[in-house]
């Protein structure tokens, strides 16, 4: 399996500047695995140190934060001599260890000449408990599902993936089919490592479908786990009402949806929870299109999307059939699914940060807004090739932007006012 991050990685290696780098992520991910996996390509030895009912090496840290004398402890828990420059030294489940990610300050400034990577399951939502997060002296990488490219990748369709990022047309449309064959699929499976390298080996949809069941009912055991005991009634039921509040044609999420009569204070603190834990994407509202985006934010007004779109499918349990085959079922949900799929390629095969345009009086709405330079882009997202742009043109219209995408099924196309872009290539965004 090939993790673009891997090249990010590469880049962290070589920086002169380096501090410890921290990957930041949900549960499932595929962290470990790509730590340990960059450690074998590039260094002679991994000194691989996980907290997870690890009381012995905890201890290392809790008296003070001497480096040499850690260094020493280290040596012995990984059984051989750490070497700066040839030695990749893997912290995981760090946020079992609040005093070890305090460390990571002390590695920064009196031994950087260690390579030294962390990482931990619902690390952010731990950060908010209290732990101290060392500012200024690590470096951070987010890490996702695999985005589509990434799924070519792994389904042994190198050539196809690299094609995405030619932004020849003319070759990329030529294989419009199987791209869309792979892209309906990836809709079901979504990106998550395990789901993927499963479907990989052996192409059952059942099978997939059952290792997604097992990772939703892992994350709402994490709920019930990590979370207060007052906050998880509100964690369950915003996380559930995500799959119903996409399918609604005003995708901004509703409380009353969620409770007779909820506000947004009553689940902020839920969201925020969900927000840390890496599960959730926030894509907040826009009241006017300018530069900068994050200047116009409407703090009250916002989108909730999953971290997978194979995920969104397991909860509203959608089978294979109704994606591969676009029963009624899909049309009904298709628009939720496809904007779920965009939303994760500009969050991961992008430099984007998405939001959408709309106001309380507004007639239409934005999909998504991304800035571009100093160029505001609006973005309309379509499902299949039967399109009408109506709130794309009534956006330019209104406010005449130099450039305003929209990615459907449709072959690519470059009118006047609107460049029409494959669903299956964002990424070339």
């Amino acid at each position: 399996m090939e993790r673009f991050a891997i090249q990010e990685m590469k880049k962290w290696k070589e920086k002169p500047n380096r501090k410890p780098l921290v990957l930041m992520g949900a549960r499932q991910v595929g962290k470990t695995w790509l730590m340990q996996e960059f450690g074998r390509r590039f260094y002679e030895n991994v000194a691989y140190i996980s907290f997870y009912n690890n009381s012995a090496v905890k201890a290392v840290f809790e008296s003070d934060y001497d480096i040499h004398r850690i260094l020493s402890a280290l040596n012995i828990e990984a059984g051989f001599a750490i070497q700066p420059e040839t030695t990749l030294i893997i912290f995981d489940e760090i946020q079992n260890a609040p005093k070890a990610f305090e460390s990571l300050k002390y590695f920064c400034e009196e031994a950087s000449e260690y390579h030294v990577m962390a990482a931990g399951s619902l690390l952010g939502v731990a950060l908010h408990q209290g732990v101290s997060y060392p500012v200024g002296k690590v470096d951070l990488l987010h890490l996702y599902p695999l985005n589509f490219r990434e799924y070519l990748y792994a389904m042994n369709e190198k050539p196809l993936a690299d094609a995405l990022l030619s932004n020849d047309f003319s070759l990329i449309d030529g294989f419009a089919e199987k791209y869309i064959y792979h892209l309906k699929n990836y809709y079901y499976v979504g990106g998550l490592p395990e789901v993927v390298q499963n479907f990989v080996l052996h192409t059952d949809y059942n099978e997939v479908r059952e290792i997604q069941k097992t990772i939703l009912a892992q994350y709402h055991g994490d709920f019930g786990k990590h979370a207060s005991s007052s906050e998880l009634p509100r964690i369950n039921m915003v996380w559930d009402s995500i799959p119903m509040q996409l399918a609604k044609e005003n995708k901004k999420f509703f409380f009353g949806k969620i409770k007779h009569g909820a506000r947004s204070g009553d689940f902020e603190l839920a969201i925020q929870w969900l927000l840390d834990s890496g599960l959730v994407h926030k894509v907040s509202r826009v009241n006017e299109p300018h530069v900068p985006l994050s200047a116009y934010k409407d703090f009250s007004a916002y989108k909730l999307f999953v971290l997978d779109v194979g995920l969104l499918c397991a909860m509203r349990e959608l089978n294979a059939k109704t994606i591969l085959n676009g029963t009624d079922l899909f049309v009904e949900f298709k628009g939720a699914l496809t904007e779920q799929y965009v939303l994760q390629e500009l969050v991961s095969a992008t430099s984007y940060t998405p939001y959408y345009y709309g106001t309380e009086k507004a007639t239409f709405e934005q999909d998504f807004l991304i800035q571009k330079d100093n160029d505001i882009v609006p973005i309309e997202v379509k499902a299949e090739t039967n399109v009408r742009s109506q709130s794309l043109k009534a956006f330019y219209d209104k406010f005449a932007p130099k450039h305003s995408v929209r990615f459907s099924l449709l072959p690519y196309k470059n009118q006047e006012w609107m460049e029409n872009i494959p669903l299956y290539a964002v990424c070339s965004l």
